[in-house]
């Protein structure tokens, strides 16, 4: 469907015979010249518009005090590792001693060791006989047993607080004596 006087390249030519046209080439490098041109004064007019626009205040003084303001929290940690070892810390001492919860209604916490050998001894509440069902019945687990053995620490969150205490205590009695002989 070509026209029979357009010559059309063989294997053996290896090229085209006919160039790029001149003409069209020019006419692209000058519409993107123009195209250039006219972005550059449309971005020179927005920016002066923005500037006319846009209220400005007094510079600051060079020497002023307190120029950083705090961001509203939640604020980025410097030390996240350090304030979640404080926390975990905090925690584990608070679970490991007595304290007031409610100085006015009396009520006191305990550690935990502690509350869980009392829950061992004592059980928990239970309802009257009466009021389970026999599906109930089936579902009931021991709870535990006083002779168990405690479990190997804690884990979550603070589980590398507790390994770095346990290591510290297991290199202290490492290098301390074993009673001499």
């Amino acid at each position: 469907m070509q026209p029979e006087n357009e010559i059309q390249p063989t294997r053996e030519q290896g090229y085209e015979r006919r160039d790029a046209s001149i003409r069209g080439l020019l006419v692209f490098g000058i519409l993107l010249a123009a195209l250039l041109v006219f972005v550059f004064f449309a971005m020179k007019w927005t920016f002066n518009w923005f500037v006319n626009v846009t209220p400005r205040g007094a510079p600051p003084a060079p020497y002023e005090t307190n120029i950083r303001q705090v961001p509203p929290p939640p604020q980025v940690q410097a030390l996240p590792h350090e304030d979640l070892q404080g926390y975990c810390e905090q925690q584990l001492k608070e679970l490991n001693s007595y304290g007031w919860v409610d100085k006015q209604a009396g009520v006191v916490h305990i550690p935990i060791q502690q509350a869980m050998d009392i829950v061992l001894q004592q059980g928990f509440a239970a309802r009257p006989e009466s009021e389970i069902s026999p599906y109930d019945k089936q579902a009931i687990v021991p709870v535990g047993n006083v002779n168990a053995l405690p479990p190997e620490g804690i884990g979550g969150q603070c589980a590398f607080v507790d390994a770095q205490a346990r290591a510290s205590q297991a290199k202290s009695e490492s290098s301390s004596p074993r009673g001499a002989r």
